[in-house]
């Protein structure tokens, strides 16, 4: 049990008033950097570290606890699980950024079996950062291709009618990206 077991915790409560993407970097404009914890390791990802070395897909999620997760990104998750080899194919890292706290999300890792980087946000600074925006306790996802200088060359945001990026999707842009 956490502080943030159960649908209705302190993270639910500062998510739950409807807010619509804001601010929200644009494709072009340099990603904004960040630093959060990893499951599994005793330091932290710097997305600045990727500058220079490879692109990175930076997948946000919705997960309201360990054990509730939201329709539309449960799928999502699974497709980028079955589809991450295709992603290290092309010499790109899959960041997945959840708003689970650190035991939350190591039971989520465990559970699921993520062969993916699965980074926490239980205070939703970074969620925030990106202006991804909230509904119903839990911030909404949303999905940014990042090239290796840092630029943010894609972005997807949550809709009812078009929930995440497709993987497919994800792929094709990455492909622009190495000219195939």
């Amino acid at each position: 049990m956490t502080g943030n077991t159960g649908l209705f915790n302190r993270r639910f409560a500062s998510n739950f008033i409807p807010l619509p993407p804001f601010q929200v970097p644009t494709v072009g404009s340099t990603a904004p950097d960040f630093s959060l914890p990893i499951v599994g390791s005793e330091n932290d990802v710097q997305l600045s570290d990727y500058r220079g070395k490879e692109p990175v897909v930076l997948a946000f999620t919705r997960i309201f606890t360990e054990k509730l997760f939201c329709p539309y990104c449960y799928p999502h998750i699974q497709d980028l699980k079955g589809r991450y080899q295709d992603l290290k194919d092309r010499g790109v890292e899959l960041l997945m950024i959840a708003s689970t706290d650190p035991v939350q999300s190591q039971q989520i890792v465990d559970q699921l079996s993520l062969p993916y980087p699965f980074l926490y946000d239980p205070d939703c600074s970074i969620f925030r950062r990106y202006g991804v925006g909230q509904a119903l306790g839990a911030p909404l996802p949303a999905q940014f291709i990042v090239d290796r200088e840092g630029r943010i060359t894609f972005r997807h945001l949550f809709s009812f009618i078009d929930g995440n990026a497709e993987t497919d999707t994800i792929l094709r842009e990455l492909d622009k990206l190495s000219g195939k």
